[in-house]
């Protein structure tokens, strides 16, 4: 199985529409083009994530005056989408069509592909002491990498074709409970990936 995008070139920068946040501020927060062929037979559903594995692991960090995040600075992942249910005639996701801007508190009910369910990205958690911007973060929420963090984060869109039609995740479902309920029913997995930065000096990739 194969995916693409034409919203941005493989293992180059996404383009600052697709993040939350940019040098100015809020971005575009568009949810990119993706598209997937190969698909193999006796495919019933789809299963997609985005994943960031570059976020820093001391959140204090992040914006603090006078730091900078250095590049060997220990990693974590940053989940910005997790949705299943995808149908198995699908074969691709228009640029625009999960998201277009920043929902502040989140997008409850988020657009997407019909069927499908989309669950909880991790500025769930990240805004959550935030008065203005807590909530539940459903669905595409873009790049918002710390503007002191000098290593250049990596974005993996993962397509999974499953052979079960309907994934055993909970309602309010994370990649976590992806990554779990998929486990025994992945017949092909394919990843493509974008990279994105606000630190004008952050390293290349």
């Amino acid at each position: 199985m194969r995916i693409h995008s034409d919203s941005f070139e493989h293992g180059k920068p996404l383009p600052a529409r697709f993040a939350v946040g940019t040098p100015d501020g809020f971005g575009g927060n568009r949810s990119p083009h993706l598209a997937w062929d190969d698909v193999p037979e006796g495919t019933r559903s789809f299963a997609l994530l985005c994943l960031d594995p570059d976020a820093p692991t001391d959140p204090s960090l992040a914006g603090k005056a006078g730091v900078e995040i250095p590049v060997d600075h220990p990693r974590g992942t940053f989940v910005h989408w997790a949705v299943v249910d995808l149908p198995a005639d699908l074969r691709s996701i228009g640029e625009g069509s999960a998201s277009d801007g920043v929902t502040k508190g989140g997008k409850r009910h988020p657009p997407g592909p019909s069927g499908a369910r989309q669950g909880l990205n991790d500025y769930t958690g990240w805004f959550a002491g935030d008065a203005e911007l807590a909530g539940d973060w459903f669905g595409y929420d873009g790049p918002y990498p710390p503007p002191n963090d000098l290593r250049t984060h990596r974005y993996f869109f993962r397509v999974f074709a499953l052979d079960v039609a309907t994934l055993d995740v909970p309602e309010r479902f994370t990649a976590g409970d992806v990554l779990r309920a998929v486990q025994g029913h992945v017949l092909a997995e394919a990843t493509t990936w974008g990279s994105y930065a606000l630190h004008p000096e952050a390293a290349k990739v």
